[in-house]
């Protein structure tokens, strides 16, 4: 009965996920997706808590209560504008949870292997699995729970070192010891080679120190990454800790954690691969080398930045018929996205077109944009992806672009030793008018100079991105 009602159990929690992350992929459906998830979730929860094996109920709840406790200060304190820093922190969560209940696997797996034949027939749970299972199933669970440790202790270590790039508490530059990426291979093949020795009867010391270049390989990695591959580092690494998930559901005969886990692993490397094709970038160049390869000197920018106060942008915009915004972590950093929206509404209300141009990596997360505009109360349909509204900027008569800059860059498309050269990029100087929201004539996240600025058709509107539009919208009237 018990396990029947979790299996039950399971399938509806599964079907609740895909369901989530089927919801997750329109904003409009995205708020009836996460009931989706935290659905399925308590229920998943509430199988496992009375599920066979189980016990400790008072732990399990005092523990949940914590966590849930610990989850609603975080989700209160934390701003939008952290919101990629805190899905990092997330992410080396899930990899430390995969390392432990691997080492735990191991321990319980020793302590059975142990006992005589009459002590394990009163056995339950997860111990109970171990002495049912065969010398061949034995030898498979040591794989699964090596592949577990190794592909968590990575995500753990990369996730904080991305957390600290986000939250710029590491620099954001791309930094290697010195043999790069012949450490990152000898520590894989070393790992490799204890892996072996592990399924050779080696004990704990072979999984520990497999472990501990784990920790190295997911530090080293990540460090080794610039910080204009950010959006794609964060989906990686939920991919990661999907598939660490996964390894370690198949160690604990856990149904619902294996497809959890490969819900997770595959939508992420799909977002990771979807992120790179935005960026012209291979998978495996974003891991291994940083932001961009040259093949000689830039293209030398030619001209000097024009500057225009809160007035002149004001008299464009009452004159314009349309008005295309480009959003970028600017707008995050000074929180400047209610200021935006407030914009928009007078807009709009005048009868002028306005619309958001959103590059699939903006900001410094996936979708961490269309987040923020959706907190602000920004119309959905309004709100255009790079591929639905490139075509009209020739047609737009006012752009305003709120801290981008390498979405924006034309060095993409017009400089072939330019490092984000090939990257299709927001074509926003075909456009009639451009005005740039900078707070300074300082270069972006990447370290990339920008031509745009210097354009014929651009005007600086220097200051801080809030301030700025706050100007604005008081003075459109």
């Amino acid at each position: 009965m018990e396990y029947g009602f979790s299996i039950a159990a399971y399938v509806v929690a599964a079907v609740l996920f895909i369901l989530s992350l089927g919801g997750l992929s329109g904003q409009e459906s995205a708020k009836r997706a996460v009931w989706y998830g935290i659905a399925g979730m308590a229920l998943a929860i509430v199988a496992t808590l009375i599920g066979p094996g189980s016990g400790l109920w008072l732990l399990s709840l005092v523990l949940i209560a914590g966590g849930g406790l610990i989850g609603w200060y975080v989700a209160m304190r934390v701003q939008m504008t952290e919101m990629p820093q805190l899905v990092a922190a997330m992410h080396s969560l899930v990899g430390l949870a995969a390392v432990f209940v691997g080492y735990n696997a191991y321990i319980e797996a020793a302590r059975v292997a142990v006992m005589s034949e009459e002590a394990r027939h009163a056995l339950t749970g997860f111990a109970a699995i171990l002495a049912h299972k065969t010398p061949v199933e034995l030898s498979i669970l040591r794989v699964e729970l090596f592949l577990g440790v190794f592909i968590g202790a990575v995500t753990f270590t990369g996730s904080v070192i991305a957390f600290g790039k986000l939250a710029g508490k590491v620099t954001a530059k791309a930094t290697k010891l010195p043999g790069g990426h012949m450490l990152n291979a000898g520590a894989m093949g070393i790992s490799v080679i204890l892996m072996l020795m592990f399924l050779n009867g080696a004990g704990a010391w072979a999984l520990i120190l497999m472990t501990l270049l784990a920790f190295f390989i997911g530090y080293h990695l990540i460090m080794g990454i610039g910080g204009a591959d950010m959006p794609v580092v964060v989906s990686m690494l939920n991919s990661y800790s999907g598939w660490a998930a996964a390894a370690i559901g198949f160690s604990l005969g856990n149904d619902l954690l294996i497809v959890v886990g490969a819900l997770v692993g595959s939508s992420g490397a799909i977002l990771s691969y979807i992120m790179c094709k935005a960026m012209n970038r291979s998978f495996v160049s974003v891991i291994l080398g940083g932001f961009g390869n040259t093949t000689g000197p830039a293209m030398a920018v030619e001209g000097e930045q024009v500057a225009i106060d809160a007035e002149g942008v004001a008299t464009a915009l009452k004159d314009a018929d349309s008005v295309i915004i480009v959003p970028g972590y600017g707008m995050a950093v000074a929180q400047a996205q209610q200021a935006v929206s407030e914009l928009t509404r007078k807009l709009r209300a005048q009868g002028k077109e306005v619309r958001f141009a959103i590059h699939p990596v903006a900001g410094r997360l996936p979708g961490h944009m269309n987040v923020l505009l959706a907190e602000a109360k920004v119309p959905y349909d309004i709100v255009m992806e790079m591929d639905e509204i490139n075509e009209d900027f020739p047609d737009t008569d006012v752009v305003i672009v709120i801290g981008s800059n390498d979405i924006v860059n034309p060095a993409a498309e017009e400089d072939p030793n330019s490092p984000i050269a090939g990257m299709p990029v927001l074509e926003v100087w075909k456009a009639k008018q451009v005005f740039v929201s900078k707070r300074g004539q300082g270069t972006g996240y990447s370290g990339i100079e920008n031509p745009l600025f210097y354009k014929d058709n651009t005007r600086m509107f220097f200051g801080d991105a809030k301030d700025s539009v706050s100007q604005l919208v008081n003075l459109i009237g």
